[in-house]
């Protein structure tokens, strides 16, 4: 992998990473038609674009972020009623996310090696340019916001999370599909979206940052570097472009893009395996 292959690929994960096309699936597919070979351990090139995007999506949200936590523990500590909300909303994060990660290790487990597979990521793309169709011709945006919301929302948005362990389903289309059929409105959904997406993030860089090579970072420093700040700035590029989407009802655009890529992963490269 060369420097500019490392931009590529940064690239790739950081604007879709938050669009509701599957990172995942893209990275794949861009290694296997371009050809491109990650030097070293591929987990720990990916962990870190993961971890380029989490720091544009804290940075991006940073005020929303610092009012959950705040009246987080304001509540918790001194009880006050103004910040039950917060409160609440923080809950139903750590539901959701704990939900994703019991129910996604569940799915890594019943799949194995088929998960990574090109014809699986093929039939989940297709899925997720449904699932977008969805949003704007199926499922009507409900009235209901932060202060309306259950633990039942917690819990199905969390399910809908979990299918993106597979590659192909968007995180991003999953959770708003999922946000929206609870009877979120759209303002609601899409922060819910984003700010789920922090914990699982942190978390699966916390799980596997201590795993990682000095070495491997040493030996590659310029591609790990330029593929980190591609990632990051496009990150941001991605949350901008999809919250713009989102309030112009423009994601059959993306619904129809998925499709078609579905259609031509599983038609041209579906003999391709993924180790």
């Amino acid at each position: 992998m060369n420097w500019f292959e490392a931009l590529l690929l940064g690239i790739v994960q950081g604007l879709s990473e938050f669009l509701p096309i599957s990172s995942s699936a893209h990275l794949v597919i861009v290694q296997q038609l371009l050809g491109i070979n990650i030097e070293g351990n591929q987990l720990e090139f990916e962990v870190l674009l993961h971890f380029a995007s989490l720091l544009a999506v804290t940075i991006y949200f940073r005020k929303e972020i610092k009012e959950v936590m705040i009246g987080f523990i304001s509540y918790l500590l001194l009880n006050k009623k103004e910040n039950r909300v917060h409160y609440r909303f923080g809950w139903l994060i750590i539901i959701a996310t704990f939900v994703t990660a019991v129910l996604g290790k569940l799915f890594e487990d019943l799949l194995g090696k088929n998960i990574t597979n090109t014809a699986t990521i093929g039939v989940s793309l297709i899925i997720t340019g449904l699932f977008l169709f969805l949003i704007e011709h199926g499922i009507r945006p409900g009235k209901r916001t932060i202060r309306q919301m259950t633990w039942k929302d917690g819990l199905i948005v969390g399910i809908g999370q979990a299918l993106a362990i597979l590659p192909g389903i968007s995180r991003a289309g999953s959770t708003l599909v999922t946000a929206l059929w609870c009877g979120l409105n759209k303002e609601t959904a899409v922060r819910y979206s984003f700010l789920l997406s922090i914990p699982l993030i942190l978390g699966i860089s916390v799980f596997e940052v201590p795993k990682m090579s000095r070495v491997y970072f040493e030996t590659y420093l310029l591609e790990t570097t330029i593929a980190f700040l591609g990632s990051f700035v496009f990150a941001l590029i991605g949350i901008k472009w999809l919250i713009a989407m989102v309030n112009r009802t423009k994601l059959s655009f993306f619904a129809l893009y998925c499709i078609i890529l579905g259609l031509f992963v599983w038609f041209y490269i579906q003999d391709v395996s993924i180790v």
